[in-house]
């Protein structure tokens, strides 16, 4: 029988705390909604006291979810908690999350005080705490950096005062895995009536640790861990929930559960990017967009014969619909074969060494190969392959009106033109567009790249559009960010067009 980790989810406090990430109220209620649809356990939805902001997000998102618990956040102080109880009036399962710093620097560096005060505080805050809600969680701050034998009498008497679960926060992000994890196990084996609470990760990525921290604390006994999305967060960030998630799925024999629906990792980390204006890193584990990209030929030969060569995760698992194959210099015979077959080229093995010379040279030159790149080699006519054509756009746009574009198309010679408004210019386009090519479609992604420097500079944008249960990718480049949006749905309509005559 496995155990069961609960999830803590403190995007919408601890994530909220990066610059420039504010959401308003409107924005924490969407992301809520979508962490009960996760499965997370516990949404920290705020800290009530710090702002009217905060206390009034607090109330809306306990209103908006039903059956995960709503947390709020408070220090060892009475007025602190008043205001969090307010706040979770109408919340269906509640919890106060309230502690004080325990590590000898900030007992004398911050409080002033002495080992012996801080005990008698924690637990005053704790009983007061009780007097509003049965669930109250304790944190003892900076515990990464404060003495086991000091924390375990911390943890001890919260615990006796009623603390239900019991936090042991990696602050700074100092500890080694081996410490954390040493840690969790001397309060498991040296705190009386332990079995009475939840011994919770809090785990900071200062020194890039915070994910194996949190999993040598659960290893050591702690059943709850307190996340993000994306891993956003103080300073470097926190723990990032669907690393968590991925390990205890990939690891079955650990033994360990969680209630996470994994298929809605991705979604949920793309409305997190999209509404906090933070971008994910290619690179990031799990959802980043070169998780499941593979550019080295010994990679894309070993994926195309079977995906576990190099894939312990199936992306569909994450809410990803499939891998990626990206030709560059790097890339095998089988890489572009495979690209052209999906572009419907059929091609000879002694014609592929051709092309695949000819390839290689281009390649060098250009940090990734496209499908027009790669239909050029094969000697295929992109203008055949590619029967829809942007004629004109014409986007009129501002402040306090709807966004107008006019858009022609060329159809396989023939001339089509219509007219949209949108929310915005990229909409009212892609609306106007939708009026003449009149069928069921998706957008599933959209990406700009950012320009870097300069007016003529050329921006990206990278689309996903679903047409009959298949997803194609369309890409676009323009110094026009709009023109390149319109591009690159062409682009993706011309892929199913062709796929489907």
């Amino acid at each position: 029988m496995s155990d069961r980790l609960f999830i803590f989810d403190t995007t919408l406090r601890d994530g909220e705390q990066v610059p420039g990430c504010q959401l308003n109220t409107v924005e924490k209620i969407q992301v809520a909604r979508q962490l009960e649809q996760l499965g997370v356990d516990v949404i920290e939805a705020g800290f009530p006291v710090s702002s009217p902001g905060d206390f009034q997000s607090v109330i809306e998102i306990s209103k908006a979810v039903t059956w995960p618990i709503i947390c709020a956040l408070t220090r060892a102080v009475e007025h602190d908690i008043d205001v969090a109880a307010e706040a979770l009036q109408y919340a269906k399962h509640k919890r106060i999350h309230t502690g004080i710093g325990t590590s000898d620097s900030h007992i004398r560096y911050k409080f002033n005080s002495t080992r012996e005060e801080i005990i008698e505080r924690a637990v005053a805050a704790v009983k007061y705490a009780k007097r509003y809600v049965e669930d109250v969680e304790f944190y003892a701050e900076d515990a990464g950096r404060t003495e086991n034998e000091y924390l375990a009498q911390v943890i001890e008497a919260v615990i006796k005062a009623g603390a239900t679960v019991v936090n042991i926060p990696d602050t700074t992000g100092y500890c080694l895995p081996e410490t954390y994890g040493r840690k969790i196990k001397y309060l498991m084996e040296h705190v009386d009536y332990i079995d009475r609470a939840v011994i919770s990760t809090h785990c900071h990525n200062d020194l890039g640790m915070a994910t194996a921290n949190t999993l040598s604390g659960v290893l050591n006994g702690a059943r709850q861990v307190e996340v993000t999305i994306n891993g956003i967060g103080e300073r470097a960030g926190n723990t990032s929930l669907e690393e968590i998630a991925m390990i205890l799925k990939c690891h079955k024999d650990l033994a360990i559960d969680t209630n996470i629906n994994t298929t809605k990792i991705f979604p949920t980390s793309r409305m997190v990017s999209s509404l906090m204006n933070m971008p994910v890193q290619p690179n990031k584990a799990v959802v980043g967009r070169n998780a499941f990209a593979h550019s080295s030929g010994i990679h894309q030969d070993g994926v195309l014969k079977n995906v576990e060569t190099y894939e312990i995760m199936n992306p569909k698992d994450v809410g990803i619909d499939d891998n990626s194959i990206v030709l560059t210099a790097r890339s095998g015979r089988a890489a572009l074969k495979y690209r052209l077959g999906f572009l419907g080229i059929d091609i000879s093995e002694e014609k592929l060494d051709k092309v695949y010379q000819e390839f290689l040279k281009l390649a060098d030159k250009k940090k990734e190969v496209n499908d027009d790149d790669v239909l050029m080699l094969a000697g295929a006519d992109r203008a055949e392959a590619h029967a829809v054509k942007l004629d004109f756009l014409q986007v009129t746009t501002g402040m306090g009106v709807r966004s107008v574009a006019s858009i022609g198309l060329d159809i396989s010679g023939q001339k089509f033109e219509e007219a949209s408004t949108g929310n915005g210019p990229v909409d009212a386009a892609i609306s106007a567009l939708k009026k003449i090519i009149r069928k069921q479609m998706t957008l599933k992604e959209f990406t700009i790249q950012a320009i870097s420097k300069g007016s003529d500079d050329i921006g990206k944008v990278h689309m996903q559009v679903e047409y009959e249960g298949s997803v194609y990718y369309g890409f676009g480049a323009n110094t026009d960010i709009v023109t390149a949006s319109v591009e690159a749905y062409i682009d993706c309509i011309n892929k199913f067009r062709h796929k489907t005559e």
